[in-house]
């Protein structure tokens, strides 16, 4: 079984999680079912599906669950996309956490080309 904690992904995707946690912590309280919870939910599904990818038995799954999690970083991206042209981030913040998202979903690619 393959430990979660070791893949640098699995890092990116657990800071990711927690500056989306920060990022709609302001977002309008009419959100918290909507937006808040789709962009809460995409991110820390990119940490959640790496890290139950590393207890499966085989190669095959464990790819599997990172596209899995790689979906949920596209997902993600969509969400910042729409928060910022709703005017709930600024373009600075918009850019930062595209710019991490982009990183984990570079570092997924990498990951499974490996395997």
């Amino acid at each position: 079984m393959r430990n979660y904690k070791k893949y640098q992904v699995w890092e990116l995707g657990h800071d990711v999680t927690l500056e989306v946690y920060k990022l709609t912590k302001d977002f309008p309280k009419s959100e918290m079912y909507g937006i808040v919870s789709q962009m809460r939910r995409a991110s820390s599904s990119i940490p959640a599906n790496i890290a139950e990818g590393c207890g499966r038995e085989s190669d095959a799954e464990f790819k599997r669950f990172l596209t899995i999690a790689r979906g949920s970083a596209s997902e993600l991206e969509c969400f910042t996309i729409l928060a910022k042209d709703l005017g709930y981030i600024k373009e600075n913040e918009f850019k930062e956490i595209n710019n991490k998202v982009d990183k984990v979903r570079r570092s997924l690619n990498n990951l499974v080309n490996k395997i």
